[in-house]
């Protein structure tokens, strides 16, 4: 099928209050974080810098494996779903860009640097461990473009193109025909190149991003703990957006029941899958009673201020989503689905904070949470909303996927 040019009134139209909603929130999380990095408390400021960078890009992460997913298995049920998981692909440079302005505060994060590692220090020191961690996101995310970049074709040539971006790539596809056949290879090696990239760099950054805050602490399996969390949380934001979308007329999306609710079963299983490799961490390292590694759980799981905190992340990550999902019709509306997966990335923000929040602060009489940090995180929010909608406006046709393609 020959490509061609459309630019629908509805699609072309700027989503100027999103714009302006998400740059309230990256200027409300910028000034919080500067006034207190700049302050009293720059060490906290960090600290939540650092779990608001690895929640929000765990999202885009997982929220892009669903669609190098999908096309590996041929799941053609996905199609609408896929389009806007790819949306999330628009954070990478984002992602990319907070990560080395980590590397501002590696004073403020990294608690052994400088103590005696018994052995590990060729491995904890801090040009490689930021040099590693680089390349690993820079090969995560080209893989990720490179991807896009093939799948993008599939769509302009279907359904023409009126977004600026779009209509610069289809100028330069209709000089050179591309290959229908040679991209669908390019494609399909590049989802499963993406799929192996994102469990041995996600792996790498829990390893050196949280399980090394605490250097003499290791779990083997905290790997893929970090990297099914992000699954977890991509889908959940996955749902989100397209329940959001769904539920607003004049943008051409529209998904099915029967599509929400099979993005609705595979985001209970993997939180299921989370659960369990928690669940299989915490009875290994309870019944070694090895006291390097019991004293990391007695810490979180057992003692104030962090023992209330362990029991709200299992309610709201676990607990309430599993009894609430076992209703078939309940993953079929969009309004409930959209509150549930928000409560669960939240949660998961605790999570992180759970895992983080001792290791930084000894013994607290309370929780150090305050509106600093709700600033910050919802800063890291607009800027990954900000990048979802960008795209959506560079590419509207996503949205407008033909009837057959649903």
């Amino acid at each position: 099928m020959s490509p061609s040019v459309t630019s629908p009134a509805s699609l072309r139209k700027r989503p100027t209050a999103i714009a302006y909603f998400c740059t309230l929130m990256v200027g409300a999380g910028a000034a919080a974080f500067i006034l207190q990095a700049v302050g009293s408390q720059p060490a906290r400021a960090w600290q939540t810098y650092l779990i608001s960078f690895l929640l929000f890009s765990a999202i885009a992460h997982g929220a892009v494996l669903f669609s190098t997913l999908m096309h590996a298995v041929h799941a053609r049920w996905s199609g609408p779903l896929s389009d806007l998981a790819e949306a999330f692909s628009a954070f990478f440079p984002v992602s990319f860009v907070l990560f080395l302005v980590l590397f501002i505060g590696h004073g403020h994060l990294f608690p052994w640097v400088g103590q005696d590692l018994h052995g590990k220090e060729p491995w904890l020191n801090l040009p490689f461990l930021f040099s590693r961690n680089a390349v690993g996101l820079l090969v995560l995310y080209g893989l990720g473009f490179y991807y896009l970049y093939h799948a993008l074709w599939f769509k302009i040539s279907a359904r023409g193109a009126s977004g600026p971006l779009a209509l610069f790539l289809l100028r330069r596809w209709q000089r050179q025909p591309p290959d229908s056949a040679l991209y669908r290879r390019r494609m399909t090696v590049a989802a499963f190149l993406y799929m192996l990239a994102f469990a041995i760099v996600l792996s790498i950054l829990g390893f050196d991003l949280v399980m090394s805050m605490d250097p003499h602490w290791f779990s083997t399996l905290f790997g893929a703990y970090s990297f099914v969390k992000a699954i977890y949380v991509g889908f959940g934001a996955l749902i989100v957006l397209a329940a959001l979308l769904h539920m607003s007329p004049g943008n051409g999306f529209r998904l099915r029941p029967g599509q929400f609710h099979d993005i609705g079963k595979l985001f209970f299983a993997f939180g299921l899958v989370w659960a369990d490799f928690f669940y299989a961490q915490l009875v290994v390292i309870w019944y070694g009673n090895i006291s390097e590694e019991t004293a990391w759980v007695i810490e979180r799981v057992m003692m104030a201020p962090w023992q209330g905190l362990s029991w709200t992340v299992f309610a709201v990550c676990f607990v309430a989503p599993s009894l609430i999902l076992i209703n078939k019709k309940i993953k079929t509306v969009p309004a409930a689905m959209a509150v549930i997966c928000t409560v669960v990335i939240a949660g998961m923000w605790l999570e992180h904070f759970l895992l983080l929040g001792p290791v930084y602060h000894a013994h607290p009489a309370a929780l150090p949470l305050g509106w600093s940090d709700l600033l910050i995180a919802l800063g890291f929010l607009g800027m990954l909303a900000g990048s979802v909608a960008l795209y959506l406006g560079q590419f509207p046709e996503v949205l407008a996927a033909r009837e057959e393609e649903r």
